[in-house]
């Protein structure tokens, strides 16, 4: 059973993601929260599987909420998914930088919200390749002054190569394809890159990539080098 936390300071729209979330088997709504300092007491009272928040709050808006859910080591098993009426923007960049493992809009289709609690739950990040080219074009084609690429020499040759395609987009499963190498083996290079990075999850190994410049941004389409490149 899947446990999920909804944080919205509008009862409508709890009401109706509880309503389609409890109907499942295998999801169950253990709290809601109508604000910020709400959702972030109860996430340390149930502990839940998934916390979906919406991005603006009172008290605390999403973003700070997230930071604080994500800065709490007895959470870790908490992972959090923003709510936005208005697609990527800076606030949710802001929030995945804050420790979100993605974001879903509030007018998605019923099995696509479905399947992104799912998808959390498990660990993996909500980016699909396209919002990945996006984020870094429009948010991380300039590294903020503080990054740096000073940790990387503790990743292996493989464990980089494995970051890298993470950073495109690519699932497990499409890593493993392109190294030639088991689902579960990517798995595990994923998973100890994320923990000598520090990195929370997959989002935020992502983000890392690009700003400590493992990953070089893509050159706009049309260009001689407009093309990913490692």
């Amino acid at each position: 059973m899947i446990r999920v936390l909804l944080a919205d300071d509008q009862a409508l729209i709890r009401g109706g993601f509880r309503a389609l979330l409890d109907a499942e088997d295998d999801l169950e709504v253990v709290a809601e929260a109508a604000d910020g300092g709400e959702a972030v007491d109860l996430a340390a009272r149930h502990r839940p599987d998934v916390a979906l928040i919406d991005i603006q709050m009172p008290v605390l808006d999403g973003i700070e909420a997230t930071r604080r859910i994500a800065e709490n080591p007895d959470l870790a098993g908490v992972h959090v998914v923003i709510l936005t009426n208005y697609g990527f923007d800076e606030y949710v960049y802001n929030a995945l930088r804050a420790g979100a493992g993605g974001f879903l809009v509030k007018d998605t289709e019923p099995a696509d919200l479905l399947h992104g609690v799912r998808v959390a739950a498990r660990g993996d990040a909500l980016l699909s390749p396209a919002i990945t080219r996006r984020l870094i074009r429009e948010y991380v084609s300039v590294p903020p002054s503080g990054a740096s690429s000073s940790a990387l020499p503790v990743l292996t040759n493989r464990e980089r190569e494995v970051v890298a395609l993470a950073a495109r987009g690519l699932s497990n499963e499409d890593i493993a394809a392109r190294l030639v190498i088991s689902h579960a083996t990517a798995k595990t290079h994923i998973s100890r890159a994320m923990t000598k990075l520090r990195a929370r999850d997959r989002a935020q190994l992502v983000v890392y990539a690009y700003e400590s410049g493992l990953v070089s941004p893509p050159a706009p389409e049309g260009s001689p080098g407009g093309r990913w490149r490692r």
